[in-house]
Parts: C-alpha cells; structure tokens; sequence
C-alpha cells in the first residue's frame, strides 16, 4: 500500500510530496487538473520572493529558508526558478510595516537597505516618489511560479514518485481512519495516510472543519506593455516592489512579459472550478489611476495580458495545516492567503515534519484548525475592503 497520497500538487502539494519521497516514503501525488494549470492558485507566471513580514520572526525565517530551497530547485532542475531581482516597500510612514520588517530583518542577519526618497529616484528614476523612504532587500525578487511547481513535480516523479491526473474525494472510512478516497467514477485509491492541500478546493472538501476559515476570491492580476525601446521595468532593472498603503503590488517585466501590476483588495467570493477568469474593468482602471502616481510612463501603455487568480485567505492570514479532527491519517494543508507560494518549500517540510512525529515549536498553534477565527493585530479595514499586513503575494 502506498504510504502517502498528497491531493492537490500546488506549492504546497507538490513540496510536500517531493520530501515526503525523499524522506522515505512511497508517495503518489494527485490533481485534477495538472501540475501548475491556470486554475491553481500557484499557476500564475511570477510570484514575489520576500522576507518581509512585519515583526513575525516565524515567517521571516520560514521565508529565508524557502528562499534557498527555490534555489537549489532551480539549480537541480537545471531551470531558473529565482530572479534574485531585489524586492523594494514602499513606505509612506515612518512607523508602519516597512520599517517593522526592517528591524525584523536586521536582527536575523537578513541583508536589508533603508533609502531615502533622493536614493529611491536614483536607482529606479521610473518610480514616482512621495514616500518618507523605501526598504529594499537586495536578496529578495520573483519566483517563476508555473515553472517552479511544474519542476518540483518533475523531479518528484524523476525521483520514483506517481503524479496522477485525478478529481479525488474522501471515500470509505473505519473509525478514526479514512480508507480510500475515490474519483469521479467511483474508482478508490488507499494509502496509510493523506494530505489534502487543493488550495482554493480545501473548503468545499470539508466544509465543516475550514469553510468559515478559509475564503476563495477573485483576485485580477494585469501586465502592462512597457515603452517600446525601454528596458527600465525589466527584472535587470526594476525590483519587485509593493505599494503598502496603495494596496498594490509588482514584479517588473520578464521573457518579454511587461510588468505585472495587481491591486491588493479583495475581490468577489469565487469559483476556482467553473468561475470565468476575465478580470473586472474596474482593476484595470484602478491599475491604470494607480500607475499615473507611482510610475507616470506606463500610465498610458496598452495592458498586453491579464490573469485572474485567487486568494485562499483565512481571517488572520495565517496557513492551516492541522490534522483532521475525525481521522488520525488525514491533513488539511492549505489557507495561502496570498502569501503561500514562496512558503512551500517550508510547508512541506514542516507538514512530513508533522508525520513523522516530531514536537510543535512555539508559534506553530498559528496553523490550528481550532484556533481563534477573529482578524488578527496585524489586520486593518479600508473603505469597502479588507486589507491585511501585506501577506497578498
């Protein structure tokens, strides 16, 4: 009987099952729609590489250690994963998140800068400056993100693991045990323990344990066509950046692909199965308002693509990743929030961590299924949104 079947081959699927397998184990690895497909919430071109996260020592870590691990990935597959592009906060007061992160960053010996705004115009001349001062993190930048999870998936079949293409549900149980889950034709699949981590698919498998936990929305995500000639918003040129109290983010132009542009608000509760993904007229004129501001010579160029994604956000942006309550062989992984691509191989690690019985470390009850469902600290409303500390991408 196989040891292990993982459901869902995201970010945090995919790492799962690849050190899983290399820990040992017999793994099969299952999605109903591919490894890095337009559906996943990790099948987007580009995520942002940062370890920038306030005063939380935990995800700063977690975030510096996934940073290796992409890059080793990388270097395994023989493909590039990390764009070591630079990852650049914007900060319109003194005592906000920016400057939270930076003494985060500092105490843990994470290479960070503080530029003033005559330093900002200087190196990227692109940017319309009306801020107190910017942090960069040198190290920080972009993640190819569809290349990345298909290359994890690569390597864990290379490595003797199965990846099947299948729509798989909780079947048969026995007491406190799950026996099998089944397809959509009924055939079953058994393995001594499961991990269900489908991203956007986690509420609708078990609605009782994370449905008021976990909320799937639309998020659009909008590529602008760079100047023709004008190299300045490519990733040799431009960082990362996040717009903090805009509630925007970028990844500057790679492949040909212009710069990526998104508004951080919540969107419209969203089907990840059958949902249209045509993004709102209202993003792009919030995206095109937002560019007149902070990078005056894209206000005016065509928007050459667009994506539409989703967040899977919990109330306090924190993952789930917890046993299931009824049965002693099942784990729900999930709860990106927006900020779980660049976690996985971190998630992973800590969810075979889990199964093989090692202790919880102080701070690991963030992940508890049980735990309190109101926002957290960290959390502030705007107008007619939600806009959480900066965990949307």
């Amino acid at each position: 009987m196989t040891d292990l079947l993982v459901i869902g081959a995201g970010t945090m699927g995919a790492w799962t099952a690849l050190h899983a397998l290399r820990g040992g184990r017999s793994v099969v690895l299952a999605d109903a729609y591919g490894a890095g497909h337009s559906r996943a919430t990790s099948g987007d071109e580009t995520r942002i590489i940062r370890s920038s996260h306030g005063s939380d020592t935990y995800y700063t870590r977690w975030s510096r250690a996934a940073r290796e691990e992409w890059r080793a990935l990388g270097e395994e597959a023989d493909e590039q994963i990390l764009i070591q592009a630079g990852a650049l906060w914007f900060a319109h007061r003194e005592d906000g998140f920016e400057a939270a992160s930076e003494a985060t960053m500092r105490s843990l010996g994470i290479p960070v800068e503080r530029l003033s705004p005559a330093e900002i115009e200087a190196r990227w001349p692109v940017a319309a400056v009306d801020l107190k001062f910017a942090i960069h993190e040198p190290e920080g930048g972009l993640l190819m993100a569809r290349r990345g999870v298909r290359a994890a998936v690569r390597l864990f079949e290379q490595a003797g693991g199965r990846f099947e293409l299948a729509s798989l549900m909780p079947g048969r149980s026995e007491g406190r045990r799950l026996v099998d889950v089944v397809d959509r034709g009924g055939a079953a699949r058994s393995a001594e323990t499961f991990v269900f981590a489908c991203g956007p698919w986690l509420p609708r498998l078990f609605p009782e344990f994370v449905g008021d936990l976990i909320r799937v929305t639309k998020q659009d995500v909008i590529f602008v066509g760079a100047p023709g000639g004008d190299d300045r918003f490519d990733s040799d040129h431009l960082p990362s950046w996040v717009d903090y109290d805009a509630a925007f983010y970028g990844i500057p132009g790679v492949e040909g692909r212009g710069p990526k542009i998104a508004p951080d608000r919540y969107g419209p509760v969203f089907d990840p199965s059958h949902g249209d993904r045509i993004v709102d007229p209202e993003s792009v004129r919030l995206t095109r308002q937002f560019m007149a501001r902070r990078f005056p010579a894209l206000a005016d160029q065509p928007i050459v693509e667009t994506r539409v994604c989703q967040y899977e956000t919990t109330p306090d942006t924190h993952f789930v990743i917890d046993r299931h309550p009824d049965f002693d062989n099942v784990w729900l992984v999930g709860g990106g929030s927006g900020h779980g691509f660049k976690h996985g191989p971190m998630i992973g690690r800590y969810v075979v961590d889990r199964l093989d019985g090692k202790p919880t470390m102080d701070g690991d009850e963030r992940f508890a299924l049980d735990r309190p469902r109101q926002p957290s600290a960290g959390m502030r409303t705007g107008g007619d949104s939600i806009v959480t500390t900066w965990e949307g991408y």
